[in-house]
């Protein structure tokens, strides 16, 4: 079953672009918010997280903070 994947980032960011980028080449599919341009959803990453700060990604409720390659591969079961 697909994992529900959401990536909170901006788009002048370079770790959100890496991010996207690497879920992207390993054919991840995910659902982006523009932090930047939507104050609700904004909000919503930081309740989440409790962070400020870009990229935070949500595998199926789990939280990773930043582009940390180990983390998301051990989220996504891969």
């Amino acid at each position: 079953m697909a994992k529900k994947i959401t990536v909170y980032s901006t788009p002048t960011c370079p770790f959100c672009i890496r991010l996207k980028q690497y879920l992207k080449e390993n054919n991840v599919q995910f659902t982006d918010y523009d932090v930047g341009s939507d104050a609700a959803k904004a909000q919503e990453m930081i309740n989440k997280s409790g962070q400020m700060g870009v990229p935070v990604i949500e595998i199926d409720e789990k939280i990773v903070v930043g582009f940390d390659k180990d983390k998301i591969k051990e989220a996504l079961g891969t």
